[in-house]
């Protein structure tokens, strides 16, 4: 970034030195422009500074957060995953549609009450 303020300043020496006039149309021209070149390299500049600081202020932020989610989430670093294989003993066999599931909420939009029950079925489970 210095190195475009230097070329900015090398520009605004090199229109004094040449005796730019101010005066006329060209020299205004030139003149003016330097004084753009300076302006657009204080802003970057500037502009630069500030997204130094973000991006400092953002890396807090993230290290705060790895704390929080440490605290929160501690109980998975001592969690065994591998424990879970145990429980996958389940019957490849075991058939859904034998399996009837019936609601006894009114507000249920499940349309249970168009299942018609075998009354012996009933009867047995009594």
């Amino acid at each position: 970034m210095d190195y475009l303020l230097q070329r900015v300043s090398y520009l605004k020496g090199l229109a004094d030195g040449l005796g730019i006039d101010e005066k006329s149309k060209e020299g205004k021209l030139l003149l003016e422009i330097v004084e753009v070149l300076e302006d657009f390299a204080d802003v970057l500049e500037e502009t630069i500074d500030n997204q130094i600081e973000l991006e400092e202020y953002v890396n807090f932020i993230d290290e705060d957060l790895a704390d929080v989610e440490d605290e929160i989430y501690e109980s998975d670093d001592d969690y065994d995953y591998d424990d879970f294989d145990d429980y996958y003993d389940y019957d490849d066999d075991f058939d859904f549609d034998d399996f009837d599931d019936h609601c006894d909420d009114e507000e249920c939009c499940c349309h249970c009450d168009e299942y018609e029950f075998d009354e012996d079925e009933v009867d047995e489970e009594e």
